[in-house]
């Protein structure tokens, strides 16, 4: 039930932010008359699950069929509105973004590879050379182009703001400020060598106050020069390392975090826990030989289990390394394998519930934090992007179920919203990336004719157009694939 609950969260959000998305280059196409031969929620290849040129559809709205041409497209007749069975995006069809006639996929006598080096040839043009109709895409202005392919990217960034801004009117934001942390922080050793101690309060990095604890704040530590925290009442200031990584500061035992008692509030049915009859008035005071005296510990040992799975391990393997040894109240010593996440199964119950201050806006005055909401969450995940090409970062790539894993078990409309804002601003910015076949492609090719006064043929944007999308079939694989092993625990 919890996974069906998270694919549908999963679903309506991508379904969601493919829609608008595509809006934003239909409405930028509509705006310079250019046509838009399809709009599409998901891909239709071979077939669709819905079509406006259905006959059927068509004999419901009391409209004429649609002609099927001899080489089995239709004869257009305005945008058709569809919906495809391959859940992996979507699209809109802008007639004349290249020339498909320049290349005859139906000739049996030439294959795309041969024909390569032809397609190649003049690459570049001249503007008077353009030739089709008035509402085609290759007719109109570079600058006009331009807007079309940034529309969707546009409006994905003005979605998020947009969310933002009526999450933080209807619920307001909530946290706990950093001076209220009376138990401080909970830090690695790696941080404990560069100065810090458990106990001390986070209240800025470099010039920046702390308002309140996030993993936000483990970034700008990764960056800041100096970290100033409150050491029994005292500020003390810690100069930082040059070089620092934040992939390794988030592997457990994480950098920093805030420091949480060990108290059970909850056993999860069917997990671990349940079955070795753990109770929420048990004391846990070790996991595996290792002794834990807080929350933090627990996860950092149960974090440390999990790396014991060796390199090309096998399922065998996996569920060795998750039976374990874990000691109730200092007397009761239990047998347990924990889940394939290498988690026991109970909810802690959180620290300073009374404490937590909650600022709310009105209308007016949410928009502005909403921008300010959205741009530190696009800045942040521009910059862990670097990490990405690091072995370590690759590995981290996530595909379909990394994404739905990041919604909660439980239908909560503020999650829901603020998680589906974070995923608009992730698929505006790799939409912008200029590879070919992704919007940001079709963007540079644009900018280029802008700046050179010069354009590309459209038998070099066709080929272009076949690598990109071989790029991202190869990324989508690469994606999934890692959620394939990590499922397998590998």
């Amino acid at each position: 039930m919890e996974i069906l609950i998270k694919a549908i969260q999963l679903i309506i959000a991508l379904a969601l932010l493919i829609i608008l998305h595509e809006c934003g280059h239909f409405f930028a196409a509509k705006l310079f008359k250019v046509r838009v031969e399809k709009f599409y929620l998901f891909f239709d290849w071979k077939f669709s699950l819905f079509s406006t040129y259905s006959n059927w559809w068509r004999k419901l709205t009391g409209r004429k069929p649609a002609v099927k041409k001899a080489n089995g497209d239709y004869e257009y007749e305005g945008t058709e509105y569809g919906i495809g069975w391959i859940p992996l995006g979507g699209y809109v069809k802008i007639s004349g973004m290249v020339d498909e006639s320049s290349f005859n996929e139906n000739d049996s006598q030439k294959s795309f590879w041969k024909e390569l080096p032809n397609m190649m040839k003049n690459i570049i043009i001249r503007n008077e050379d353009v030739k089709g109709e008035s509402w085609e895409f290759r007719t109109h202005p570079a600058w006009q182009r331009l807007i079309i392919m940034l529309g969707g990217i546009i409006m994905n960034f003005l979605t998020a703001f947009v969310i933002y801004a009526m999450v933080l009117f209807t619920w307001g934001e909530s946290y706990v400020k950093s001076e209220d942390m009376t138990y401080g922080m909970k830090f690695s050793e790696q941080a404990k060598a560069d100065g810090f101690r458990d106990g001390d309060i986070i209240i800025k990095t470099d010039d920046n106050h702390v308002e309140s604890w996030s993993i936000a704040v483990l970034q700008d530590i990764s960056n800041a020069k100096t970290v100033t925290v409150l050491r029994s009442c005292k500020e003390v200031t810690i100069t930082m390392p040059e070089e620092m990584n934040l992939l390794d500061m988030m592997e457990a035992p994480i950098y920093a975090n805030i420091l949480a008692p060990l108290s059970i509030d909850s056993i999860l049915p069917n997990s671990p826990a349940e079955a070795i009859g753990l109770q929420k008035t048990d004391r846990i005071t070790s996991i595996g030989g290792i002794a834990v005296n807080d929350f933090n510990d627990v996860q950092n040992t149960l974090a440390s289990l999990s790396k014991t799975i060796p390199e090309g391990a096998n399922f065998g393997d996996s569920l060795k390394a998750r039976m374990t040894t874990i000691v109730i109240n200092d007397t009761i010593s239990k047998k347990v394998t924990l889940t394939p996440e290498f988690t026991l199964g109970f909810a802690n119950a959180m620290p300073y519930q009374d404490k937590v201050t909650t600022r709310h806006y009105g209308f007016f005055e949410s928009f502005p934090a909403g921008v300010k909401y959205a741009h530190r969450t696009l800045t942040s995940y521009v910059d862990q992007m670097k990490y990405v090409f690091t072995a370590k970062g690759a590995r981290q790539v996530g595909g379909f179920a990394s994404i739905g894993n990041i919604f909660p078990q439980t239908w909560d409309w503020h999650k829901f919203w603020l998680l589906t804002a974070f995923l608009s601003i992730a698929l505006g910015f790799i939409n912008v990336l200029p590879i070919p076949a992704l919007d940001g492609g079709h963007a540079l090719f644009a900018t280029f004719e802008l700046i050179s006064r010069r354009r590309l043929s459209d038998n070099f944007l066709l080929v272009v157009q076949y690598f990109g999308m071989y790029i991202l079939l190869a990324l989508m694989i690469f994606a999934n694939g890692n959620d394939l092993l990590r499922i397998f625990g590998i």
